[in-house]
């Protein structure tokens, strides 16, 4: 594609987001990359140290509850797309702040959709003739978990009926209402996708794999919740960075895709397996970090199972996953292991320095 355009990727410091932002920024050097990150806990610039000199690279500190922000943004910048994948989204923490989530995931979301709404459907004073939308598209990244649970057998399609059941989950699924209702209502080019359980470089230490793996070279406790028998379905994050960039290109307008792994892991055997290639690779008695295992009462409103039909994206657009859970697995413990300063700053809170040598705050 030798075509220009400037995208806004929103949550680009994240785990995700800052994949999303490589791939775009390496990919097509003749588009101009604008990163919206507020920086909270989990957004870390040090994920992005090897292109932030890029020339088409951009990074604005802006919080998406600060409407007037986003519109300087878009005033500045005149965005032909948007991915937006800003959002609070662990689970625990929802459980114990819900609002939080709210103000975030619903409010930052209206809030960039107005924005949208305003600049790109918005009417020239003197022809009366509407912004030329052609090339303009709002791709809204979403959760497999606004489905809520699934039993023992069958999986989420696109159709499946939302039914939410922690106030993460609850807080996507209003954004994602909220993205095609602006669709339906105002005509706002709008697409959406629901993925399942990414892993990968990169991750922040809250989440289960980067945790255990923290874990295990810390030799701490490897808490398991409940019975371990919770199965979720796995993608390694370049594969989600690669069907994002699909989707954006590609998907039709107004639509919704499900991006999955095909690779389902009940929890405590996904445990058991970070346990045997962490002893391999660390050296250690085949054994030692199971011993680590210690199950946790379970959280509240914990779904048993998700699975993802990704049937559609692979049909329609020809995405599928192209790195095994076992190479994506090996490559990510890999990844935590050549990085245990990126690690330390992460958990330490003193990546905020190099933000602050980087950056006026």
């Amino acid at each position: 594609m030798n075509d220009s355009r400037t995208i806004v990727i929103t949550g680009g410091a994240g785990f995700i987001g800052s994949h999303v932002v490589r791939l775009f920024v390496t990919k097509y050097p003749q588009y101009k990359i604008i990163n919206l990150d507020a920086l909270t806990y989990a957004g870390n610039l040090e994920n992005l140290k090897d292109i932030e000199d890029s020339p088409n690279y951009i990074f604005e500190r802006v919080n998406l509850l600060d409407a007037l922000e986003l519109e300087r943004v878009f005033e500045q910048y005149k965005p032909d797309g948007v991915i937006h994948l800003a959002a609070e989204s662990h689970v625990d923490r929802s459980i114990l702040s819900p609002l939080d989530f709210v103000y975030t995931n619903v409010v930052g979301t209206v809030n960039l959709l107005n924005t949208a709404k305003k600049f790109w459907l918005a009417k020239d004073q003197s022809t009366g003739q509407s912004v030329n939308q052609s090339t303009k598209r709002f791709y809204h990244v979403s959760t497999d978990e606004v489905y809520g649970a699934l039993g023992d057998t069958g999986f989420f399609t696109e159709e499946t009926s939302y039914n939410p059941h922690s106030p993460y989950s609850a807080s996507k699924a209003a954004s994602d209402h909220f993205v095609r209702a602006y669709y339906d209502t105002y005509g706002l080019p709008a697409v959406v996708t629901n993925c399942s359980n990414n892993y990968g470089p990169y991750h922040f230490p809250e989440k289960l794999i980067p945790l255990f793996i923290n874990n295990i070279i810390n030799k701490k406790p490897l808490p398991v919740y409940g019975d371990g028998l919770y199965t979720r379905d796995w993608l390694f994050v370049k594969d989600h960075a690669a069907a994002i960039d699909l989707v954006f290109h590609e998907g039709k307008l107004g639509d919704t895709y499900n991006i999955g792994g095909f690779n389902e892991w009940k929890n405590i055997d996904l445990v058991k397996l970070l346990c045997t290639l962490m002893d391999e690779k660390l050296g250690r008695e085949k054994g030692e970090s199971e011993s680590l295992i210690t199950y946790v009462k379970d959280r509240p409103g914990h779904d048993r199972r998700y699975a993802i039909d990704a049937s559609k994206i692979n049909k329609e657009l020809g995405w599928k996953p192209s790195v095994t859970f076992e190479e994506g697995l090996s490559q990510t413990i890999d990844w935590y292991l050549q990085n245990t300063e990126w690690l330390n700053h992460v958990t330490s809170g003193a990546y905020q320095d190099y933000y602050k040598e980087q950056y006026t705050v």
